[in-house]
């Protein structure tokens, strides 16, 4: 658990689930996708609707016009309005990272609730923070990984096919338009769920008052990572490079990540998170 409320909970998860759909039909056209994201974003809209009227009838103590409550009003309008603006306008990119706000602040309004328990307000809130600041990292790892192999597997097959050099192992793989859009995927699934971490973690710098962190050089190399990750995604939709450089250019992202990754040793930040 991430809060004291198994509500509360359940709208952050579904609501990091709604943004991976929906980012994978913001790279990708996926219609799919998108509805499963549209169906998710309603989900989340439910649970918060349901949420806000329990809490006006169990703590009608608490003042209604609180910083949490503004907060979390807040992310509800704009969930509203991003599902309008998906069912009449249909701007992907508006809805994703309007959901993308919505989320953070969702984040950073947990240690604002009066009604939760002041221990959990304390050091057990920011340790739970952290921990799904480095669930969302390694899983996002775990995905960028396997994209990167596809990658390779595509550059080897292309190499063996190109010197008509034929085996066992050449045989038994995919295709290579196949492992080419195996990667794709892969990547379409991690970068967004990187991205994701990346907000927990400066929610979990403002909610510990360390707003020098933000300062971090390990911080802004990983904005670095994501951008390039994001000009592979736009060059892969745009299909200005051939099959062969773009994966290529895959694994040129994964590695600068690996490098991103040895920097946690001297990063000031993952020092004050203990990772």
């Amino acid at each position: 658990m991430v809060t004291s409320s198994w509500t509360y909970d359940a709208i952050i998860y579904t609501y990091a689930l709604s943004l991976l759909f929906y980012f994978s039909d913001v790279v990708g056209v996926n219609r799919r996708a998108k509805r499963m994201g549209t169906g998710l974003l309603i989900f989340v809209w439910v649970l918060q609707t349901v949420f806000l009227l329990v809490r006006v009838l169990r703590h009608q103590d608490v003042p209604m016009f609180s910083s949490f409550e503004f907060m979390f009003l807040f992310s509800w309008i704009l969930v509203t309005t991003s599902l309008v603006i998906s069912r009449f306008f249909h701007i992907e990119f508006i809805v994703f990272f309007v959901n993308l706000i919505g989320f953070a602040l969702l984040i950073v309004n947990m240690l604002n609730d009066p009604t939760a328990p002041s221990g959990m307000k304390e050091w057990e809130m920011m340790r739970n923070v952290l921990t799904f600041h480095i669930a969302l990292a390694a899983c996002g790892f775990a995905a960028l990984t396997v994209s990167a192999i596809y990658a390779a597997m595509y550059a080897f097959l292309h190499q063996r096919l190109k010197s008509k050099k034929w085996s066992d192992a050449v045989r038994r793989l995919p295709s290579l338009e196949r492992m080419e859009r195996s990667s794709f995927i892969a990547c379409s699934i991690g970068m967004p769920l990187f991205l994701l971490s990346l907000s927990v973690a400066v929610v979990a710098v403002l909610l510990g008052n360390r707003m020098e962190l933000l300062l971090d050089f390990k911080v802004w190399f990983t904005i670095a990572v994501l951008v390039l990750y994001g000009i592979y995604l736009l060059k892969r939709r745009g299909g200005s490079l051939t099959g062969l450089q773009i994966v290529c250019f895959n694994m040129i992202c994964y590695a600068v990540m690996l490098l991103n990754y040895g920097l946690n040793a001297v990063s000031t930040f993952h020092r004050w998170m203990g990772a």
